[in-house]
């Protein structure tokens, strides 16, 4: 198993939002929305200024180490925990929810782009420690987004009765019978029950899903010394107590967003615009929001209510029932680890670039932003195919009819562009307005109606002559239309629609590390890798 890796800007894939181009391409506009520039030396101010916001070391430490003391840490892993306890360590954090079986591609490519952007800058800033964070949104209650996977086409779904937090739903039959289905198509690969080994023992009945994503990914990632962090801790979420009192007394964070919402949407389609109270009620089976209601507050679709004094004996008493949505979920993270970059996909760049005055109300760091790496993987089949049709990588990520017709216009002996005689056409239409315009100058409406009717016939013929040529290239058009099927699942990035299980049973462990080999650190460009052997 061998790659090459090649690089295009994410501007070239088309795929990208505009505000994510902008942020990594450094647009003035978005300037006063970030503290530190996503470079070496924004890095280096956010090291800088990192160490005037303490966080409770001693806490994460030993919580990290009762977490994780019933595994077989990796030596690395076990060393990163340990050098947390010193003032010059810090963390690249990444998050994401506990997808089922790690959900979509770019759940692993977060993960690798923190470990990867963790190592180098031990080489740029040798004085200082860094340790690469997972911290699992184990709390989350979307079970239809983390509850499913596509593998090869087919959708794999855990249809089950649980609810609330699917970090705490445990693994039923239905969970043991979705990996049996796996079996089938995964158990004949190559690496195919070397990875099955990993989930099932990952995903064992009773356990939750919580642990569970927690065993998988550190199965995968405690060679690289990852940390996963769950958040989802009585111990942690007192830490919390004072940024929850003070969202439960004065709903601070909507205020807080406000200005950079409304600035934000006036550039940009924004799509979190948060609530009153951005704070869920969490209990066994229940996550539902918490809604201010006249003095008190009100659990949403539930009977539960709660004075203004009782919400806050609630919470010293139980500060583990209460959860953060989108909005606070990022202030919490700050707080807990002592963190100088985020790693996080286009939306959460968005939403994140919302809350710069949410944190400073709250006193908390606000780390530096870095778009997560992004990956397309060409197996060798489909690279061979590709390349017998004369194709270039870039070009992949036009839509499956442009890559049609430039393939037709460059397969042809004949010139299906009327371009030329387009150019001639305003030339001569000119010459005709002049004209007639000397006789009366009302003509020149007539002249230009004439113009336009003989460019949209012109524009007819050509679209007609490509369509024509097609008809003799059909062979070659279904091969891009299997490559367009292949590398862009429904017209999406493949990371996007696919998860690594059939990726690992075909290339095995191994597979990781091509993509930390290629993985970039704070350069940020779209990685294509082609398998050539």
């Amino acid at each position: 198993m061998n790659f090459t890796a090649s690089a295009i800007s994410y501007k070239q894939t088309k795929a990208f939002s505009k505000l994510a181009i902008d942020y990594i391409e450094g647009a003035d506009a978005l300037e006063p929305f970030f503290t530190f520039a996503p470079n070496l030396d924004g890095i280096k101010n956010a090291i800088s200024q990192r160490k005037k916001f303490t966080v409770n070391r001693q806490v994460l430490v030993t919580q990290l180490q009762k977490q994780y003391n019933a595994k077989k840490q990796g030596l690395k892993t076990t060393a990163n925990i340990e050098l947390l306890l010193n003032e010059n360590t810090f963390t690249v954090t990444t998050a994401h929810q506990p997808n089922i079986f790690t959900g979509h591609l770019y759940f692993v490519y977060k993960i690798i782009h923190a470990i990867k952007l963790a190592d180098d800058l031990k080489k740029q800033f040798p004085k200082n420690n860094f340790v690469p964070v997972f911290f699992m949104g184990s709390e989350d209650a979307d079970l239809e987004e983390l509850g499913t996977i596509n593998v090869h086409g087919k959708i794999y779904k855990w249809d089950t009765a649980q609810k609330g937090a699917v970090g705490r739903m445990q693994v039923d039959e239905e969970f043991i019978a979705l990996i049996n289905e796996l079996d089938a198509q995964l158990g004949v690969e190559e690496h195919g029950e070397e990875i099955l080994n990993k989930v099932r023992q990952a995903y064992a009945k009773g356990k939750n899903i919580e642990q569970s994503t927690f065993d998988l990914v550190h199965d995968l990632f405690a060679d690289y010394g990852l940390v996963v962090f769950l958040p989802d801790n009585p111990v942690f979420k007192k830490e919390l107590t004072p940024v929850i009192k003070k969202e439960l007394s004065e709903q601070f964070s909507q205020k807080a967003m406000q200005q950079a919402l409304v600035a934000l949407s006036g550039l940009y389609k924004m799509q979190v615009a948060g609530r009153q109270v951005n704070l869920f009620y969490l209990l066994d089976g229940l996550r539902e929001r918490l809604e201010r209601k006249g003095d008190g507050f009100i659990v949403h679709g539930t009977d539960l209510r709660f004075t203004q004094q009782e919400i806050l004996q609630e919470l010293k008493n139980h500060p583990e029932r209460f959860s953060p949505n989108v909005i606070l979920r990022p202030v919490f993270q700050e707080m807990l680890l002592p963190n100088i970059i985020f790693i996080g996909g286009g939306a959460e760049i968005a939403y994140w670039l919302e809350l710069k005055n949410v944190f400073a109300e709250a006193g908390v760091f606000f780390p530096v932003l870095m778009l997560r790496n992004s990956f397309t993987v060409i197996p060798k089949k489909i690279a061979e195919k590709i390349q017998s049709l004369g194709l270039n990588e870039a070009s992949l990520f036009e839509t499956g009819n442009k890559l049609k017709d430039y393939y037709v216009k460059k397969e042809t002996k004949y010139q299906l562009s009327l371009s030329d005689e387009k150019l001639a056409l305003i030339k001569i239409y000119h010459n005709i307005r002049e004209s007639a315009t000397k006789v009366n100058p009302t003509f020149s409406r007539h002249v230009w109606a004439l113009q336009q009717k003989s460019k949209q016939k012109l524009d007819e013929l050509e679209k007609k002559m490509l369509r024509s040529e097609k008809l003799k290239f059909d062979a070659g058009l279904r091969q891009i239309s299997k490559i367009k099927d292949r590398l862009f699942p429904g017209d999406k990035l493949q990371e996007r629609v696919d998860n690594l299980l059939p990726y690992y049973a075909l290339y095995g462990k191994g597979f990781l590390d091509v993509l930390y080999t290629h993985s970039g650190a704070w350069q940020q460009q779209y990685c294509i890798l082609t398998e050539t052997e």
